[in-house]
């Protein structure tokens, strides 16, 4: 149990770098807020999940965080949309006159 663990915490950890990269990489807020969003989510969820399976004594909590983590981040992410949007933030536009990817 303690490898599947391990296999769960580097996964996560590798998720949460790519989100990270993706905020970075990202043009423009709407973007880098579903980059971020979504790697991050899955890879907290794989890294508690992880430590939840390495440690079994921590493994309801991890799931308990599991499910908080579930129901802050979309909503937290269609705050910062919505608050984005209600500032007027605007979109990349790429040069033959699109919204961005």
């Amino acid at each position: 149990m303690s490898i599947l663990g391990y296999i769960f915490m580097i996964f996560g950890a590798a998720f949460l770098a790519l989100g990270g990269f993706g905020v970075f990489r990202m043009p423009d807020v709407f973007n880098r807020i579903q980059a971020g969003t979504k790697a991050t989510t899955l890879g907290a969820f794989s890294l508690i999940l992880g430590v939840g399976l390495a440690n079994p004594d921590w493994l309801i909590k991890a799931i308990l965080i599991i499910v908080f983590i579930a129901i802050t981040n979309p909503v937290g992410s269609s705050v910062l949309a919505r608050a984005a949007y209600k500032k007027n933030v605007k979109q990349y536009v790429k040069e033959d006159g699109k919204a961005g990817e």
